[in-house]
């Protein structure tokens, strides 16, 4: 024991550093447990409002009790001094932000194709934490008032108000999930065909390219993710869009090359002048000229006449 009493008089010391080792430590340890208690009632949240969809769906309703509160840090949160505070269409104003921006959120997933192929479980209704974020939105649409002047009940305003919330707690937990899955549920030949999809929608948005580049590589990706993935009409109308940026001022010339060669022949010709019709003067007459007296003409009969001297003719009788 003696050498045990002989390092502790010696190194004392080291115990302060070995305090402030095990304080980070263990404050390391209680965020990590935070952490994923937070998950686990994200995840346990999300299967109950899965359930309760289902037994909605079979007709069995479930009360809101049954289900677990709400903790995430992003969910819409009024404290009772702040509700009390604040007005109806204050709070429904609230509310319709935080739904328009989780709706805005989820619209990327589904118009842009790039995402579809990066992150696939987000258009994947049989992935169950997708399918839950789904009911959660059919549910607060159709609890969402006309406007932020309409005026609800308390209890209405409180169910919408959870509503909004759970919508926006199913889509961070589905999200999360999309970006941890990726295209891990695909086989390897799956996989090939999203990598491929994936850069030949780069050459078909991009604008350096020629006009039958953008066309053929489209037509290509559509072909790849045919059977992979289930492309909605909205985002087929946006990917067209972009396809056809630069195509469609490239048909202008040809079309207006078009238009005036058909006004050109359906409208009469405008330079070609009518033909003058003949003046009457300038017709031959049939009446005989009248009978005029010769002209006086210089004698060559007699040498007696001086050079130019006129002789008018002698009239006869």
């Amino acid at each position: 024991m003696e050498p045990i009493f002989d390092f502790l008089r010696d190194f004392w010391w080291l115990a302060f550093p070995l305090f402030g080792v095990l304080a980070s430590v263990g404050g390391a340890w209680e965020r990590g447990a935070r952490r994923r208690h937070k998950r686990r009632l994200e995840v346990l949240h999300a299967k109950a409002e899965l359930k309760a969809a289902q037994a909605a769906a079979r007709g069995k309703p479930v009360a809101a009790a049954s289900l677990p509160p709400v903790t995430a840090p992003t969910a819409t949160q009024i404290s009772a001094p702040t509700e009390a505070r604040d007005t109806q269409t204050t709070q429904l104003e609230r509310l319709f932000a935080t739904h328009d921006s989780v709706t805005a959120r989820w619209l990327e997933y589904e118009l842009d194709v790039a995402k579809m192929i990066a992150f696939p479980a987000m258009s994947d209704g049989r992935q169950p934490l997708t399918a839950a974020f789904l009911r959660a939105k059919r549910i607060a649409d159709g609890l969402r008032p006309a406007s932020s002047k309409a005026r609800l009940t308390r209890e209405q305003l409180a169910e919408y108000r959870n509503a909004v919330a759970d919508f926006e707690v199913a889509f961070d937990v589905a999200e999360r999930d999309a970006r941890r899955l990726r295209d891990s549920s695909f086989s390897e030949v799956e996989r090939k065909r999203l990598d491929t999809a994936k850069q030949l929608l780069t050459v078909a948005i991009d604008e350096a390219a020629t006009p039958a580049e953008r066309q053929l590589a489209y037509r290509r990706v559509r072909e790849e993710l045919d059977g992979l993935i289930s492309i909605s009409d909205e985002a087929i109308e946006v990917l067209e869009k972009k396809v056809m940026l630069e195509i469609a001022p490239a048909a202008t010339p040809t079309e207006t090359r078009t238009d005036a060669a058909t006004r050109a022949a359906s409208e009469p010709e405008s330079g070609s002048e009518p033909e003058p019709e003949p003046i009457p003067g300038n017709r031959p007459s049939t009446t005989p000229p009248p009978k005029t007296a010769p002209w006086p003409v210089p004698s060559r009969g007699s040498g007696d006449t001086a050079p130019g001297r006129v002789i008018h003719p002698k009239p006869r009788h």
